[in-house]
């Protein structure tokens, strides 16, 4: 059986949905971030660059990689490198871990441009001041891996050569690892968080579907007046737990009206049937023996009887059906009843071997004659379903505050479908192997629903080999 839970599918496709959006924000951001950070050092180095081109001296100070470290936010002086070419490409200075792969990539050589001075506002000190405009710098950066990490690399052109500077980004490095970190903590947080909420949030949408669920698994005969409050249920639930209400509604008004049907034709036609009864029984004393008429009075008035048996019994499932099957309680011996019907056993059925295991004093609470009729039946069908020459063995013993009655009989195999049909009313199995065999199909059916009635269970055990089993439970104390 292929079980799937719709709640957990809701909190599942709700964490996925909430994961993929974390992931997903989580490295734009992280990209951002770091593109940012990337931007803000390049920026800084082109500011660098200019102020070092202002102009370019021909041997930079010493204190060049302390200012530069100030500068630009470096660790240490290590993680600052620079050079400085001249006009035809050589070498002017250069820091002492400047290394190959640090060589500028290509910039486009310096183009002065004509340009006018630019006037400043006058002001009191200096009134006739002029800004003159920055250097016209033509800069690139990049970003390459060394052995020593990753390092941002900017260079640019100037009228008297060009200069190139490198960062270290272990900087940023251990930054945007330190994001990354807090990332993987807080997603994993939030996605528990996203699964729990979608997981209290779908039980609280689901609670109608859990009322109905509990309502249907208590409808029975006697329970079809069983309905589900609306209450402050949502709109989109309303609609169904009204029109399951209408269904349980239609069920109840059905059922009640066939129940009322066979209880009132099975109780119309007990009276007819008794006086018929009566007349054949008065006319077949008439009759002279051995006649024909005698023969075919006998013959009616056991159609009579068993026409009325039929009738009782569906008089008494009408009652069961309407839960008013009157029980009338006392105590009982079932193992004085079950050793009286042994004996009528050995008597009915000589050709059977007969084995009992019945303990003494097996007292319960019940209904004399119905529980009687049930024995019957038991008894009637494991004779009437045997084998040739065939054996019934027949168990009774206490079991903790119940009585188990165990009645099994030789008999051909039984597939699972049989089994499982054999409480239906009117249900008599393979027609092949009953056609000779008297019965209308409601013993077991009745018997079952006296059982019920008492508080206990009658049930078939699984069909193994060439027999069959009917297990029989009774309360032993007295059911209010």
């Amino acid at each position: 059986m292929n079980l799937r839970s719709f709640r957990l599918r809701i909190a599942l496709l709700s964490t996925i949905l909430a994961g993929t959006a974390l992931i997903g924000f989580s490295g734009v951001a992280w990209r951002l971030i770091y593109g940012a950070k990337v931007s803000r050092l390049d920026s800084r180095l082109e500011n660098q660059i200019r102020r070092m081109a202002r102009p370019l001296p021909p041997t930079l100070q010493p204190s060049i990689a302390d200012d530069l470290q100030r500068n630009l936010d470096a660790e240490s002086t290590d993680s600052v490198a620079w050079q400085v070419l001249d006009a035809d490409g050589k070498p002017l200075q250069q820091s002492d871990h400047w290394l190959a792969e640090f060589d500028p990539p290509a910039v486009p050589p310096f183009q002065r441009e004509q340009r006018s001075l630019t006037p400043l506002t006058p002001r009191r000190d200096r009134p006739f001041e002029r800004r003159r405009p920055p250097p016209n710098l033509s800069s690139h950066s990049v970003t390459r891996r060394t052995d020593q990490g990753n390092w941002r690399i900017a260079a640019a052109s100037t009228p008297q050569g060009q200069v190139a500077i490198a960062v270290s980004l272990q900087t940023i490095t251990q930054e945007m690892g330190a994001i990354r970190n807090i990332f993987l903590i807080a997603i994993p947080g939030t996605l528990l968080v996203v699964a729990i909420g979608a997981w209290v949030l779908s039980g609280s949408a689901l609670h109608p579907i859990r009322q109905l669920t509990a309502v249907m698994q208590k409808l029975t005969v006697t329970g079809l007046d069983q309905r589900v409050a609306l209450g402050q249920t949502d709109v989109e639930f309303a609609e169904l737990i009204q029109v399951f209400n209408q269904m349980l509604e239609r069920l109840e008004r059905s059922f009640m009206q066939a129940s009322r049907f066979s209880a009132d034709a099975a109780h119309e036609l007990k009276t007819p049937l008794a006086i018929l009864q009566g007349e054949l029984e008065l006319t077949l004393q008439q009759a002279a023996p051995g006649s024909a008429l005698q023969q075919s009075l006998s013959s009616l008035l056991d159609e009579v009887r068993r026409l009325s048996g039929i009738v009782r019994k569906l008089l008494l499932l009408s009652l069961a059906d309407a839960g008013q099957m009157g029980v009338h309680r006392v105590q009982l011996d079932l193992s004085e009843m079950l050793v009286v019907m042994v004996e009528d056993l050995e008597l009915v059925a000589p050709h059977l071997t007969v084995q009992t295991e019945i303990d003494h004093e097996l007292n319960v609470w019940g209904d004399r004659d119905l529980l009687n009729q049930v024995l019957q039946n038991l008894m009637s069908n494991a004779i009437k379903y045997n084998l040739p020459d065939g054996w019934i063995r027949i168990e009774a013993r206490q079991k903790s505050a119940s009585v188990q009655i165990t009645i099994t009989n030789a008999s051909q195999p039984m597939s699972p479908e049989e089994r499982d049909r054999l409480f239906d009313r009117f249900y008599r199995g393979d027609p092949a192997r009953t056609r000779t065999i008297e019965g209308i199909g409601l013993g077991l059916s009745l018997s079952r629903e006296i059982v019920l009635a008492h508080g206990g269970n009658l049930a078939i055990a699984q069909p193994s080999g060439d027999y069959t089993t009917f297990t029989l439970i009774l309360p032993i104390h007295l059911l209010h």
